[in-house]
Parts: C-alpha cells; sequence; structure tokens
C-alpha cells in the first residue's frame, strides 16, 4: 500500500529554524515504512508561514498556509480512544473526526487517551504539563506522534523532558501547554470546560522557542 507521509514546517523570518528535525523524523519514518527518502532542499525566504510537505513515492507536493492564531487553546476530551500515529501520515481521518467534533463543540481541539486512561496526544498538538519545574510528556511507547515539537522542547529545557503517565483525573489538576512544529507553544487555559491553572515557564518557553542557535 502507497503511504504519504507529512510534514508540516514553519517559516520565521524567511528561515525554517527546525528543518533538521523534520528531516530527522522523516528519515526514520522512511526507514520504518520502506520509503525512499527523498532530497529535500531547505526552503528560504518570504514571509511567515507554514509549509506543508506531501512525501509519496517519487513524488513530493508543497503547499503553504498562513501560521494561525498563536492564543491559548480550550481542549475537549475525545471519548474515543488512540489508535495510535507513530508517523506523521495523511491517512489520518479518525484523528480530523475527533477534531472535527471538538471544534463542532466550541473547543480548539481534542485530547486523546489510550483505552487504560492515560493521556497520548491532542489531534494536532502534543501535550504536556508541569511538575513543579519538570516539564513532563506522554511516552511515546503509548502511540503518539515523535512530534519535532516536543524535540525542540526537549533541547531547550534544561535536564529535557521527562516521560511520564498521567490518569484521566490527574490531567486535570496539571498546568498544560501544547506545543507543534507550525504554530510553536501555546498554553491550554481549559480542558473540558474546566479552567487550567496556568505557569509562568510556558510563556517564557513559548517566546524562545523558534530562537535555536543554528537559526
Amino acid at each position: 500500500m502507497k503511504r504519504t507521509l507529512l510534514e508540516t514546517v514553519r517559516m520565521v523570518d524567511g528561515l525554517a529554524p527546525l528543518w533538521s528535525l523534520h528531516l530527522e523524523r522523516l528519515a526514520s519514518s522512511c526507514r520504518a515504512l520502506e520509503i525512499r527518502m527523498p532530497e529535500l532542499v531547505e526552503p528560504r525566504g518570504g514571509e511567515d508561514r507554514v509549509l506543508r510537505f506531501e512525501i509519496r513515492p517519487g513524488r513530493v507536493e508543497v503547499t503553504e498556509r498562513a501560521v494561525g492564531s498563536l492564543a491559548p487553546i480550550a481542549l475537549a476530551i475525545s471519548p474515543a480512544p488512540h489508535r495510535g500515529y507513530r508517523h506523521k501520515l495523511a491517512d489520518r481521518a479518525w484523528l480530523d473526526a475527533a477534531h472535527a467534533s471538538a471544534v463542532a463543540n466550541g473547543e480548539d481541539d481534542a485530547l486523546l487517551f489510550t483505552e487504560d486512561g492515560a493521556p497520548v496526544e491532542a489531534t494536532r498538538w502534543a501535550v504536556g504539563w508541569w511538575e513543579d519545574e519538570e516539564l513532563c510528556f506522554p511516552p511515546l511507547s503509548l502511540g503518539g506522534l515523535p512530534s519535532v515539537g516536543r524535540v525542540r522542547l526537549s533541547e531547550m529545557v534544561r535536564g529535557g523532558i521527562r516521560m511520564a503517565e498521567l490518569t484521566r483525573a490527574a490531567v486535570r489538576t496539571k498546568s498544560l501547554l501544547a506545543c507543534n512544529a507550525a504554530r510553536g507553544i501555546v498554553p491550554i487555559y481549559q480542558l473540558e470546560g474546566q479552567l487550567v491553572s496556568p505557569n509562568h515557564r510556558t510563556l517564557a518557553l513559548q517566546a524562545r522557542f523558534w530562537k535555536r542557535p543554528s537559526a
């Protein structure tokens, strides 16, 4: 079966600050799925925007869109369990359905859990939380996407990020944040209608997210 891999790449001041991280993830997925790694040229110039690469065997298509809002977001809790999304594939109808359901109910995205009740990720964001001064994310062994945003955060946080699991009840007690490689970091201000406690560290990371030394 032919599969289409996706990479969404943010352009900031004419540069793609996370380009090397995208290539690392893409190479890993190509090896796992036995897809030939394409030769991609690092994009340069132009306005701040998001580029969407669709990689098929022997073919690469690139489209672009505006960055979108960087405002704090509200999450619903999806009633459907997370199915596993270890590679960024275009075959994601079940994630799009969960997202559409959340938006229809006035939320920005949906947080998905394993069948055992552990949070994995939102449909368009990696979701983490603060334990005092430690930044935590669900382990990838739960089936979530190896997020480029998470890797960038591991570069920024002293000691890296810690892998941890939460229960469905415990996630409601944490200060939450969301990240992805298109919009960076945004605070989560509401989960299933309940206000989420803010954390000043989230805003500090948000301000530094795109400022990599290599950029």
